[in-house]
């Protein structure tokens, strides 16, 4: 049995993963609201140390990585919480032994909140550049380069970052996507995730056997949550300036802009959204 540290463990992801775990596990929280799961919790923020020193009497064998300000957030914050956060936390961790390392990176990575996004490959690979211009995608980018750096310092080091679509509660997606204008945040609307699938690509993650490295992986699933063809909405999107020819193929048609060929490779998952 292993010992799994969940960062933002009250949130909707964080609390249905804790006590998923912790089935098979032992699992320590922390977050800065009660979790209100029969665990041990630490009250406390992940980027201060004075807080992760509170961690100190656990032997951590992994860590989750989900706590993070989100999309919309200031550029100041973004890079506070999430890079320079998860630099205390990573270093923190590092120091003391640990050394698999599941963070909850975001789609958004690439820059896809912002209107004049244009993806440079379709299906979008893992590693496509940051291209964002708000912020958000960009601390989220710096994060990744954050544990590829430590990485580099420490090469026995296994760090999975996952490129996370929109997770919602099972009962609450919203329905498929119709043909729309081009808005902020667009591509995300079409790359959705329920809970129970965002649940096992954490899983997977974290139970997946000891590789050293640094990984990039899209998280999300193999299907567009979309009404209409996938070539249809990206023509309207962005007309000639994309190459769509891959959804125009047979068993295509309404594929995921991104591609999840890595996550099936690395963890054995495929994920059908339906």
């Amino acid at each position: 049995m292993s010992t799994i540290l969940i960062t933002g463990a009250s949130g909707l992801i964080g609390r249905a993963l804790a006590a998923r775990l912790a089935e098979h596990h032992a699992v320590v929280c922390i977050s800065r609201h009660d979790p209100e799961l029969n665990l041990p919790w630490i009250r406390g923020d992940f980027s201060a140390f004075e807080d992760l020193r509170k961690l100190d009497s656990y032997e951590i064998d992994a860590v989750i990585h989900l706590a993070a300000v989100t999309g919309g957030c200031l550029e100041r914050d973004g890079i506070l919480v999430n890079v320079e956060g998860t630099r205390c936390l990573m270093r923190y961790l590092m120091d003391r032994g640990c050394q698999k390392f599941v963070m909850a990176s975001s789609i958004a990575a690439v820059g896809l909140q912002s209107t004049q996004f244009l993806p440079l490959q379709l299906p979008i690979p893992d590693e496509h550049p940051c291209l964002d211009r708000d912020g958000y995608g960009f601390s989220k980018y710096l994060m990744e380069e954050i544990t590829r750096y430590y990485q580099r310092q420490d090469e026995t080091l296994d760090v999975i970052n996952l490129r996370l679509s929109g997770a919602s509660a099972d009962d609450r997606l919203a329905p498929p996507a119709a043909m729309q204008p081009l808005r902020p945040w667009s591509l995300a609307g079409i790359t959705q995730m329920n809970l129970t699938n965002a649940l096992e690509v954490f899983t997977r993650a974290v139970e997946a056997p000891y590789k050293p490295g640094m990984r990039v992986i899209n998280a999300t699933a193999r299907n567009a949550w979309v009404a209409n063809p996938m070539a249809d909405i990206l023509k309207n999107w962005w007309g000639e300036h994309v190459d769509v020819r891959y959804f125009e193929q047979p068993g295509h048609e309404y594929a995921s802009a991104f591609d999840v060929t890595r996550l099936r490779d690395e963890l054995g998952l495929v994920i059908e959204q339906t």
